[in-house]
């Protein structure tokens, strides 16, 4: 295969199981093997269904790899021997299935990466329960963890995903006439994971999930095809917000809109200008994000220059169907600037639909941000424009009507386009209209005409009036102008600094969250945190935000420096430097985030730290006392033997004896427990589950204490568990010693198990003080001893091993109050019949046996 390319990848994902993925799989074996092409059976597990056996014939099957694990012996996928086959196409089943112990690799996934660079194809399957990012989800729905899992990413990678689905009646009939599971299995099948609601959940997971890989599929496809017209095959409402008062109506009606349909997508953006801060309130846009986020939307912050040009390729970047707009805030007059953001994009918009929505701001007028010249590049344009034009085509008009007009109506005439100019403009393109307008008016108003001699002192004086008034209006107005730009400068930096602050006292600690306010803040493409070790030592980004975030400070537009080993870069423009004050906050901001995430680091890791060396002390004050006791008996009896100045009776010798044994007895226990806590302490437990009886192992467990101390309740039906019989000894034996040991002498200490559901719950009761209920999770942890307890009669182990070792068998153990006094210790464990593996061969994948999906790396633990 030297030279080939890599193989295809085509999975068929199960939305539950036993809907038929591996009959599917199987099915385009056969139809490929009849068109010619080369197929083998990798690995495929028929789990004893004769119809999927049926589905093996003709097909040509690699023989598995023997292996051994623990004195058991179990069969694999052999890897080498499918490559050396060189087939055209292999069928591997199980994606999720974790290897036997001891193969080349952990997970089949990552077999199946060696076939397909081997320029293989590979056809496979997985049940959507198995994909990593659904885990907590089918756990939440189920109840039952998955412990087999597959990255979404490896599933995403495949050239071909075809989902097998089923309805839940159809599956639960299949289950019934016994064509996936063995009959006993069946009833407690269909009563737990194989429920209706359960595989309802289970199926819609599968289809959305499915549906979000579609659209990747036509995102990428219209990607390179170049297509940018609306394919309405899923609602996408992209709502465009300013940061102002209306933008949480047009969330939640833009909101209302995507749940008509299913599969609605709700998308809202902000269009930030790439000059400097932005108007939009700090604080209304992180409202705005957390009111879209919780709606079950995204944010979204896009720079460019002209608004509706950002929103209208934004929208058709993500396919949008619909755009939802709020009517212009602007007031009456404000139009003459131009149609406004909603009228543009609605003329441009081509196949999306544009919604204007009104609401109570509308028409209230807005406060523009102005740049820092005063007024807007496009107005400054439209200033010079008028001022070179206005003053010619005035003239133009007037000159034709100067008989019907006197020079003061005609000055007048002229001082008010001066004035208009300089409110559009400011105060240099005012200027020129004034000197432009004098001259126009002495050339063709004032006598002697078609000069620029003024014959009347009157002329003189009335020409230099007006050039004085224009200039001084020009001047106050480009003044007001300024002012109302600091102004506006001012609240923005004010509102900035404001929200900056309430993060500090509020705790806030999301690094990239706040990168992005800042990337949002001043309009720039990406943002950076970067840090370093020492001084002059490397960079290295810790936070970023943005396409292609800075690496050094040298690669940014903008750095500041933070410290000698901190420093926050922004790309994509120069700031001017009237903006690096508020960045200078920002970077202090984050500064503080990442010193405060570092902070809760070490405290973490001071904790266990601390906790470790608690549980050390604790257990020196253990062995320095508690092991002291038995082991001075055992001293003192042995001395005495061995002492030649004493002649000791056999009755004398015996007691000894009995003293040294029983001091040995003492040592066993404490140090077993000591060494349990080790084992729980650096989780190195590791259960060996096998389907155990109760009444079996109960008896091991009693022996270290009087025969008469305990009575046993167990009913013939008891179904029997799934779990190691070694540690459930250990549990059953600490729970019983412990309940003996504060039972009152004359009373016996009940043991009785019932079933329930599919579980057995097995209860300790004794009849002793009992235990408050602020005290019933404290006697579980590490050397705690409750109460009265003498001194020498352990460490306070035995219940912390005990709930350990419960937990690592899949259960759990509680303690409730006795009724009529005493304490209940109940052992929760899982019923083998609905927990054990469906085939002798190694314990197969979740899949199998979902009631209760022991993973096959658990089994051969």
């Amino acid at each position: 295969m030297d030279g080939m390319g890599r193989g295809k990848l085509r999975i068929y994902l199960g939305s539950a199981p036993g809907v038929g993925k591996t009959y599917a799989m199987l099915g385009e074996g056969q139809r490929r093997r009849s068109r010619g092409s080369d197929v083998v059976v990798g690995f495929i597990e028929c789990h004893g269904r004769p119809r999927t056996e049926e589905m093996l014939d003709g097909l040509e099957t690699v023989p598995r790899r023997p292996m051994e694990h623990r004195g058991s012996h179990f069969t694999e996928m052999d890897v080498d021997a499918v490559i050396a086959r060189r087939p055209k196409v292999a069928l591997v089943d199980e994606l999720a299935h974790t290897n036997v112990p001891g193969s080349r690799n952990e997970k089949r996934w990552q077999d199946i990466d060696e076939i397909l660079d081997a320029g293989i194809d590979v056809i496979s399957t997985v049940n959507i329960q198995h994909l990593e990012s659904l885990n907590d989800v089918v756990e939440s729905i189920t109840g039952v963890p998955q412990r087999e899992t597959v990255p979404d990413e490896v599933v995403r990678r495949a050239n071909q995903i075809e989902l097998v689905d089923m309805s839940p009646e159809a599956l639960r009939r299949r289950m019934a006439h016994g064509n996936v599971y063995a009959p006993e299995k069946v009833d407690a099948a269909l009563s737990n994971y194989f429920r209706v609601g359960n595989l309802t959940a289970l199926r819609e997971l599968a289809l959305l999930w499915v549906a979000d890989r579609v659209d990747e599929y036509l995102q990428q496809y219209r990607s390179e095809h170049g297509i940018n017209a609306t394919w309405p095959a899923r609602e996408r409402i992209v709502v465009g917000l300013t940061g102002g008062p209306e933008g949480d109506t047009l969330i939640r009606r833009a909101a209302r809109i995507a749940t008509r349909g299913s599969g609605g997508e709700l998308l809202a953006v902000y269009v930030s200008k790439s000059d400097g801060l932005t108007g939009a309130s700090p604080q209304a846009l992180a409202r705005q994000r957390n009111l879209v986020e919780s709606l079950g939307g995204t944010f979204h912050s896009v720079i460019g220059e002209d608004v509706p040009t950002a929103l209208l390729d934004f929208a058709r970047g993500v396919n949008a169907t619909q755009i939802v707009l709020g009517s212009s805030r602007r007031k009456p007059w404000q139009y003459v600037l131009g149609p406004g953001v909603g009228a543009t994009v609605a003329a441009g918009s081509g196949d999306i639909d544009v919604h204007i929505v009104t609401h109570e701001h509308a028409g209230v007028g807005r406060t523009v941000r102005v740049p820092r010249s005063g007024v807007s590049r496009r107005r400054l344009l439209v200033s010079w424009l008028v001022a070179l034009i206005g003053p010619v085509l005035l003239t133009v008009c007037m000159v034709n009507t100067r008989d019907h007009l006197v020079l003061p109506t005609e000055m007048l005439l002229y001082l008010l386009l001066t004035v208009g100019v300089a409110l559009v403009g400011g105060l240099w393109a005012s200027t020129l209209t004034a000197v432009m307008a004098s001259l126009l008016l002495n050339y063709y108003f004032t006598p002697p005409l078609h000069t620029l001699t003024i014959r009347d002192p009157e002329n003189m004086f009335a020409l230099g009036v007006f050039v004085v008034v224009a200039l001084s209006v020009a001047t106050v107005v480009d003044i007001a102008a300024r002012r109302t730009h600091q102004a506006a400068r001012s609240q923005s930096e004010s509102e900035t600094l404001s929200f900056l602050a309430g993060s500090v006292l509020r705790g806030e600690q999301a690094l990239p969250a706040l990168l992005e306010r800042v990337r949002e803040a001043f309009g720039m493409e990406s943002v950076a945190m970067l840090q370093r070790t020492e001084p002059h030592g490397p960079w290295a980004c810790v936070g970023g935000v943005g396409p292609h975030p800075a690496r050094r400070p040298e690669d940014a537009e903008v750095d500041v420096p933070i410290s000698d080993t901190m420093a926050l870069a922004l790309s994509g423009r120069m700031l001017p430097a009237e903006d690096r004050r508020v960045l200078g906050a920002f970077a202090a901001q984050a500064a503080v985030v990442l010193e405060r995430r570092q902070l809760v680091a070490e405290a973490a890791e001071a904790r266990r730290l601390a906790e470790g060396n608690r549980i050390r002390t604790a257990l020196l004050a253990a062995v320095s006392h508690d092991l002291r006791t038995p082991l001075a008996a055992i001293k003192a009896s042995v001395s005495s033997l061995r002492s030649e100045d004493v002649s000791w009776s056999p009755e004398d010798e015996a007691e000894l004896l009995e003293a040294i044994e029983v001091g040995a007895d003492r040592l066993d226990v404490l140090i077993g427990n000591l060494l349990d806590m080790s084992r729980l302490q650096t989780g190195t437990v590791t259960p060996l589950f096998r389907e155990v009886a109760l009444d079996e192992v109960v008896p091991g467990a009693v022996i270290g204490v009087p025969e008469s101390a305990v009575s046993l309740d167990f009913p013939e039906t008891l179904p029997t568990v799934w779990a190691d019989p070694g540690l459930l000894e250990r549990v059953l034996a600490n729970v019983i010693e412990n309940a003996v040991k504060h039972n009152p002498p004359d009373r016996r200490v009940h043991v009785k198990a019932d079933a329930l559901g599919d579980r057995v719950e097995l209860r300790v009761v004794d009849r002793g003080k009992g235990v408050p209920d602020e005290a019933k999770e404290r006697i579980f942890e590490p050397f705690q001893r409750y109460g009265d307890a003498p001194a020498g009669s352990g460490v306070g182990l035995g219940l912390a091993v005990a709930r350990g070792f419960a937990e690592a068998l899949g259960g759990a153990l509680v303690a409730e109050d006795t009724p009529g006094g005493g304490l209940t210790m109940a052992l929760t464990l899982r019923m083998a019949a609905a927990a054990r593996p469906a085939s002798p061969d190694p314990p197969g994948p979740a899949e199998e046996s979902p009631e209760h999906p022991a993973s096959r790396t658990e089994a051969l633990r």
